[in-house]
């Protein structure tokens, strides 16, 4: 049996997850938590004054979810280990949810990214109208193009 060097043994172990490849696993996840509605849960829950929320209190956080994708969010998040649920018998039941350790080193990602959004919105929508109307003109100079290429054919056919 051949024995490999620490460093072999490190260059294997970068290679079994690689993002780019199809194959790798990590591509699931890193689907996972760029979905729009986990990087606000895990937002709102790491803003959160004692870092637990109601379900309901979510749900008038984040404006927009509806109570179907809220579930299933919360649902994978729980599974993947990001968020832990507490339910106390109560009536009604209270059901409540927390950032994991792993789900707080995600929140600070997650909300760093929330902030650069927030703070750069305007500029990016500034380049969106610019290109939108640089796209608009281009697209009426061709269809004139193509108009005046038909008006020719019309006149050499007369």
């Amino acid at each position: 049996m051949a024995t490999r060097t620490a460093e072999a043994r490190r260059e294997e172990a970068r290679a079994a997850y690689d993002a780019f490849l199809k194959e790798c696993p990590t591509g699931q996840l890193l689907a996972r938590i760029s979905d729009k509605w986990v990087g606000l849960i895990v937002s709102a829950l790491g803003q959160a004054e004692d870092r637990t929320m109601r379900y309901s209190e979510l749900g008038r956080k984040i404006p927009g979810v509806s109570q179907k994708m809220l579930t299933q969010t919360l649902r994978s998040l729980e599974r993947d280990g990001l968020v832990a649920r507490t339910v106390t018998p109560t009536v009604p039941v209270r059901v409540d949810y927390r950032l994991t350790e792993l789900g707080s080193n995600l929140g600070c990602l997650l909300s760093s990214v929330k902030q650069w959004a927030e703070n750069h919105f305007d500029e990016v929508n500034a380049h969106r109208e610019r290109h939108d109307a640089a796209a608009a003109s281009a697209d009426a100079d061709m269809d004139a193009g193509a108009d005046a290429d038909m008006d020719a054919g019309v006149d050499a056919a007369a």
